[in-house]
């Protein structure tokens, strides 16, 4: 015979109706907000760094060098 459908209601992360329980700290399976991958795009102020970094950094290749490169790396 042909067995009647079951329906299971899933758990919500809120304990509570304030949706302020769910803010500022990560709940399990609760969206996007709930993986640390994701803060990267909460972040405040944009990284600079400091000038022993800059000074340490190479000289970016022109575009004919880049374009040299590509055709080397592109060969079959």
């Amino acid at each position: 015979g042909q067995q009647e459908q079951q329906f299971n209601i899933l758990p919500h992360p809120a304990k509570s109706n304030d949706p302020t329980d769910l803010v500022g700290r990560p709940v399990r399976d609760a969206g996007l907000t709930s993986k640390p991958e994701f803060h990267a795009y909460h972040a405040r102020d944009p990284h600079v760094p400091s000038k022993d970094i800059l000074n340490s950094l190479e000289v970016p290749l022109s575009r004919e060098e880049l374009h040299r490169r590509e055709e080397e790396l592109n060969k079959k």
